[in-house]
């Protein structure tokens, strides 16, 4: 790739030097893989976010925003996160950058590091970008939900966005509702704005609590397997690239969402063109536009 000094890459951005203190946005990366229902090298996903960031710049052109102002670090991934003692050190991780940001975003890894994720964030309601409700029993990549409800995480502050239709079965749909989980289904999705969606589930997640904790699971299998073939369960027929993109930016946006995770993608699995964890990569940098739009009027843009 040319070299323009004039032309920032977003790799370089997010491997400065770590500013020490307090922190806007900390990135962790936690590759669990072994525990997922589908064979998947999905440890091998946040070496590979973190490559496919040279691919982008740190600049937002549509609301000139340049997210070198943001305090950033990346604090690295989490060794052997699986297990019980795995999970034990991811939670610890997410605790330590919780302290440190205003956000912290995980590189996952399957979707079971979001057990340990919105543990760590101390969450008071869950938002998931998902075809799934994973509401399984055990413990694996297709049961966080369930683990952290069993944990103590009302039912009723879960909003799953996205459940598709043939992903899960009447038992779990049924679960999701004598729990008192909120499910948009992905139908729902068609008539209006992604954003408005999140926005709203986020309020219903946080119990219209100005300060409740919030965490948003993004799993990218809710998105159309053309663009996130990496992912073991997408489908035809998900949400758009940009679809994705704009949730990224609008769930960062609400400071009550103090983590969020990228989720279910095996990098070792994706097209040539790499074009699922590119897709992640840009999901990186949305987050950390909505987060430094928060400081700006919702109603604001750029002249």
């Amino acid at each position: 790739m040319a070299d323009d000094p004039r032309w920032p890459r977003a790799s370089a951005w997010l491997a400065r030097p770590d500013p020490g203190g307090r922190l806007d946005l900390a990135v962790l990366g936690i590759g669990s893989s072994a525990t997922s229902l589908s064979p998947t090298a999905a440890h091998t996903t946040p070496a590979a976010v973190r490559a496919a960031l040279a691919r982008f710049s740190p600049f937002a052109a549509s609301v000139r925003m340049d997210l070198a102002a943001l305090r950033t670090a990346d604090l690295g991934d989490v060794a052997d996160p699986d297990g019980p003692g795995g999970r034990a050190r991811a939670i610890e991780a997410v605790v330590r950058a919780t302290q440190r940001a205003a956000l912290v975003l995980v590189l996952g890894g399957d979707n079971s590091v979001t057990v340990p994720a919105a543990t760590g964030v101390r969450a008071d309601g869950l938002v998931t970008l998902d075809a799934h409700h994973d509401l399984r029993d055990g413990s694996s990549n297709g049961s966080p939900v369930r683990e952290l409800v069993a944990a103590g995480l009302a039912g009723g502050r879960v909003v799953q966005v996205g459940v598709s239709d043939f992903a899960n079965s009447a038992a779990y749909a049924r679960r999701a509702a004598d729990l008192g989980v909120r499910v948009v289904p992905r139908e729902a999705l068609r008539a209006g704005s992604i954003a408005q969606v999140v926005a709203e589930a986020v309020e219903v997640a946080a119990g219209g609590s100005r300060s409740a904790r919030v965490y948003v699971d993004l799993d990218v299998d809710v998105c159309d397997r053309s663009v996130a073939p990496a992912c073991p369960a997408s489908q035809p027929g998900g949400l758009t690239a940009d679809d994705l993109r704009q949730a990224a930016r609008a769930a960062a946006r609400d400071p009550r969402v103090v983590g969020i995770d990228l989720v279910e993608v095996d990098a070792a699995a994706d097209a040539p063109d790499a074009r699922t964890v590119r897709l992640v990569a840009a999901c990186v940098l949305e987050v950390a536009t909505g987060l430094a739009l928060r400081s700006r009027p919702s109603n604001d843009r750029p002249a």
